[in-house]
């Protein structure tokens, strides 16, 4: 694999540049966000769609831990892109050394939080009735190499960073294909039931954190770390911190989703609907995929000709990038209208001699799930303006609008329509939260967007 130089960020042709950092972040986030879809396919089938809600219930509370690296991998990965732009290779490597400490220190903390209060947590996401007991199998041993899970988010957005963008593909793909084949083994061989699908997930993280390793002491990296730069310094932190923070918001207010959403659909309609939602879900990680690939494609580019002050390359980068993204959400969105009964199928078990509970959440499942689907996803084409928007903030390094345009979506809007449609609408208006929610958000970042360029981004220093 060639070696690829992060200057490389401020002079290649933005549209082919921006392709060969979007490609390999896409088929990354593919691989993983298959991962995600076949293994809840695969336990669907060998254990039962319940163990599928069960999952469900258990992701936001270790996404949440994990998220904490991604945030101070985002926030710090900011730094280090600008820091390269401007020649300042010391303040990268500080940076780095305090993300890797900073990522250590917080994450142990809320494993030790979250092991404690387990019994508590569960139930209060959704996991209640049947759910409860395999929830809580797959939480304790999957929660263990969460801060495994972090150190790999937060390394994988250093090495985008660095413009390595191949070599972050890789590490997104072994664990993910690391978990698949130990989800065979430890399922269906073993017949580990709730006690496999968590233990090939953890397996999963060492397997990541293992090449990250690998690929930061390898001469393929630009940041060799000495003693010194691991030792905290406020300054840093409270840049990582402000600008890891938008991550962080967007983390806990998806956290407080699914804590309302698996309450309130439990309220609706029992362990089913639940179980609808977990494929809801599921797709909501999987379909996107390209669209999630071009905005991480994008933040390295925007961060790096931002801090080298060539405003007409940033600007370049964000209408292409939103012109590549929209691209690929409206074919998304037009397999997602199309296939809907068969994609949800995917998930459930074709035998019938399964425990008559579990007949009657598959029957459900199919009726439900396609209308679900279509009302989720019905506001996909226009998404990528919103991404990319709130992306380009981040990238800049101006915490305070990438936090607001951030929780637009989730925060200001979809929460409050959830708690107030289904009081009307009931399983309908669930459903349809989702593309109001994201119609309005696009046009609030739509109007910021467009003043940041008309205003901040007309001259550059020199011209």
């Amino acid at each position: 694999m060639a070696k690829v130089s992060s200057e490389q960020l401020g002079t290649e042709p933005i549209g082919s540049l921006l392709i060969k950092q979007a490609v390999p972040a896409s088929i990354g986030i593919l691989v993983m966000s298959l991962n995600v879809l076949i293994d809840s396919i695969f336990v669907g089938n060998w254990i039962g769609s319940i163990a599928i809600a069960a999952i469900n219930v258990v992701l936001p509370v270790s996404f949440f831990i994990g998220a904490l690296g991604m945030a101070i991998g985002i926030g710090g990965s900011s730094i280090i892109s600008r820091a390269l732009g401007a020649n300042n290779r010391e303040k990268a490597l500080h940076t780095f050394g305090n993300q890797i400490a900073l990522t250590l220190l917080v994450t142990v903390s809320m494993v030790v939080l979250g092991l404690y209060y387990v019994d508590s947590l569960i139930p209060a996401f959704g996991g209640k009735g049947a759910i409860f007991e395999p929830a809580k199998i797959y939480y304790i041993i999957v929660l263990y190499g969460v801060p495994l899970l972090a150190l790999c988010m937060m390394g994988n957005t250093v090495i985008r960073a660095e413009g390595k963008p191949k070599f972050a593909m890789i590490a997104m793909i072994i664990p993910s294909v690391g978990n698949l084949f130990l989800d065979y083994i430890f399922i269906y061989v073993f017949d580990w039931g709730m006690h496999g699908a968590a233990w090939a997930t953890t397996a999963g993280y060492v397997l990541c954190l293992s090449y990250i390793i690998y690929f930061f002491l390898s001469k393929n990296s630009e940041l060799k770390l000495q003693f010194k730069h691991f030792k905290l310094k406020g300054i840093i932190l409270r840049e990582i911190g402000s600008l890891g923070g938008v991550t962080l918001a967007r983390q806990a207010v998806t956290s407080v989703i699914y804590l309302l959403m698996n309450n309130i659909l439990f309220g609706l309609g029992g362990e089913a609907l639940v179980a609808v939602y977990a494929i809801i879900g599921r797709m909501l990680m999987f379909a996107l995929f390209p669209v999630f690939g071009v905005t991480q494609g994008f933040l390295p580019i925007a961060g790096f000709n931002y801090g080298a002050f060539k405003y007409d390359r940033v600007k370049e980068s964000i209408y292409t990038a939103i012109k590549y993204a929209a691209l690929m959400a409206t074919l998304v969105f037009i397999v997602l209208m199309t296939f809907p009964a068969e994609i949800a199928d995917l998930f459930l078990s074709n035998r019938t001699d399964l425990p008559e509970k579990e007949l009657l959440t598959n029957a459900f499942v199919l009726e439900h799930a396609p209308l679900a689907m279509r009302l989720v996803f019905a506001a996909t084409p226009i998404i990528a303006l919103q991404l990319i928007g709130a992306a380009y903030f981040q990238a800049v390094g101006k915490a305070v609008p990438a936090l607001l345009l951030t929780l637009t979506r989730q925060g200001f809007f979809f929460i409050p329509l959830i708690l107030i449609l289904p009081t009307f609408l009931w399983e309908l208006g669930v459903w349809l939260s989702f593309p109001i929610a994201d119609v309005l958000a696009t046009i609030v970042t739509a109007v910021y967007l467009r003043k940041e360029i008309k205003t901040n981004l007309v001259t550059e220093p020199g011209r």
